[in-house]
């Protein structure tokens, strides 16, 4: 039976990497899309800086609570402090999360343009103009005596997320094309090339603005919206149904499938799932702020938290309380504090999880078991969603309950732990007899 499910796992590696690896590492390196994963990833300090921010101006506690203890004190002291100073408090969410297409559009630009290895600055300048410029038509507010013209947040928010990452792309290929073609203004080669570079991309930059500003006019004129509205109309349908709960289990699926075969499940997956859930993320600060109710589950790092966080852990503790080779317990004593710390590579690599067939198992049942739980728990109202992003090395409990601000969300995480552990036992007990069957060594 064993060498049976040997020789079949060696068929399944084989048709995985002949026919699915190479496809799924082309997707991930093609330039794009690429430029779009890479991109997003240099947002991670904006999107916690603006959820700490929004966190300081807003706390979680409501207003009939009163000063009787010192947990209900402490958060009095902070909803009065929050209430007092919330316009200066919410500068920082305004201009990070609040303003987050801005600087969705400079970082894949910036990694499309380190693909092609153009000039960076006066490339970014020319892309960030073309956005403002079809972000949406500019409001005049009246503050005081004069009127004051700007771009709402609203129009350069999670919403305008997916019209930046277009305007980024088109922007820099454009640009790319009138370079490669010499269609730019060339200046003797005594002229400094910081002087020089500007001017390479005027012609371009020029055209990507006639064309981007002819697209939003054209949309205006036919449609009744601008090119923003358009692509936030096309975009929001898929928004939604890669945010649904079959779509979550697919990823989760693909995931663990490349993680077996050692190939890099995030990557692979990421050029997918980033946009996606960085935009739910940035959706749900914004309906945070605004008073109303989290539309987005699938946000911020809401299926790493309930999935692998937790079944990664379960496997640690099944080698700590079960196992007897000595391999695995030596493994297990290293790996228990990186892995609190979700840094997984010791147990991936080490025990190995990698063309494990019992950790395949435990992955694909309790990584999809955890998240529809904590799916439902969330859709129902019970536990509060994501909105808050913090760094991936906070432990899995405390980044539950601080990217929600539920405190439930921990005793969540535990049960869903306690779980894991109790389908997990089985399969590393077997995987520890086979350890032992091939002469390695118990512990005393």
């Amino acid at each position: 039976m064993e060498k049976q499910n040997s020789g079949f796992m060696n068929k399944f590696q084989a048709v995985l990497e002949k026919y699915v690896v190479p496809v799924a590492m082309k997707i991930s390196q093609q330039r794009h899309l690429a430029a779009v994963r890479d991109g997003l990833t240099i947002l991670v300090p904006v999107t916690i800086i603006g959820g700490f921010a929004i966190l300081l101006a807003m706390p979680p506690v409501d207003a009939t609570v009163k000063a009787t203890n010192i947990l209900t004190s402490f958060l009095c002291a902070w909803r009065d402090f929050a209430t007092t100073y919330s316009s200066t408090l919410m500068i920082p969410y305004n201009l990070t999360i609040g303003a987050i297409s801005i600087y969705v559009v400079l970082g894949v630009a910036y990694r499309l343009c380190k693909y092609y290895k153009m000039d960076t600055i006066s490339n970014l300048i020319t892309t960030i103009l073309v956005y403002l410029c079809v972000a949406g038509i500019p409001t005049a507010y009246t503050v005081g005596d004069a009127t004051v013209t700007a771009i709402p947040l609203t129009n350069i928010g999670a919403s305008g997320m997916f019209t930046a990452i277009l305007v980024a792309i088109g922007v820099i290929e454009i640009n790319h094309f009138f370079i490669k073609k010499n269609l730019v203004i060339r200046l003797p080669d005594s002229v400094p090339p910081n002087v020089a570079a500007p001017f390479n991309v005027l012609i371009p930059g020029i055209a990507s603005l006639v064309f981007f500003m002819g697209i939003d006019g054209l949309c205006h004129t036919f449609i009744g919206t601008g090119f923003s509205g358009l692509i936030y109309a096309i975009f929001q349908p898929l928004l939604s149904a890669t945010g649904s709960l079959p779509s979550i289990i697919v990823i989760n699926l693909l995931m663990t499938t490349f993680w077996f075969f050692g190939v890099h499940g995030g990557n692979m997956l990421g050029v997918v799932v980033t946009p996606v859930t960085t935009a739910a993320l940035a959706l749900n600060a914004e309906a945070y702020a605004a008073g109303k109710e989290l539309p987005c589950i699938f946000a911020g790092a809401f299926n790493t938290v309930y999935g692998g966080y937790i079944s990664y852990m379960a496997v640690v503790l099944c080698l700590l309380f079960f196992s007897k080779a000595s391999q695995s317990k030596s493994i297990a004593k290293i790996a228990v504090v990186s892995t609190a710390f979700n840094i997984n590579e010791p147990v991936i690599f080490g025990l190995p999880t990698v063309l494990n067939p019992f950790t395949l198992i435990i992955f694909y049942i309790c990584n999809n078991l955890n998240v529809a739980i904590a799916y439902g728990l969330m859709s129902s109202g019970f536990l509060g969603k994501f909105y808050i992003s913090l760094p991936f090395t906070v432990p899995g409990p405390l980044q539950a309950w601080l990217a929600s601000m539920d405190i439930k969300a921990i005793f969540v995480w535990f049960g869903l732990l306690v779980l894991d552990v109790i389908i997990a036992a089985p399969f590393m007990k077997a995987y520890d007899k086979q350890l032992l069957a091939g002469g390695e060594n118990a512990e005393a």
